[in-house]
């Protein structure tokens, strides 16, 4: 099978939405805000994908321990620590590892 048809093909197969779009999409799907195309769309990409349905997995489950998180607010100074060492931590992912997709 030729290569750009078997990649068409697979494209076609997975939704048309490749793993980086899944990986963007994830918090979307979560909260219900996909339309009915939209949802079969990613749903077929799930159905093929395991990567991404491990990362659904473990964003489920990040959602989940969050709920269980006291509702005390967070002290200033350690929200801003947090929220520097996710800027710099998302700075060094985009940087090292550009998402690839496995399709």
């Amino acid at each position: 099978m030729e290569k750009n048809f078997k990649q068409q093909l697979m494209g076609y197969m997975a939704g048309n939405f490749t793993c980086k779009e899944v990986a963007q999409l994830i918090t979307e799907y979560l909260e219900g805000s996909f339309s009915l195309s939209q949802r079969v769309r990613f749903q077929m990409h799930m159905g093929l994908c395991l990567a991404c349905r491990n990362y659904l997995r473990q964003m489920k489950y990040t959602v989940a321990t969050l709920g269980q998180l006291p509702t005390e607010p967070v002290p200033p100074e350690v929200k801003e620590a947090l929220m520097n060492r996710f800027r710099t931590w998302k700075k060094e992912q985009s940087s090292e590892n550009p998402p690839s997709d496995s399709h």
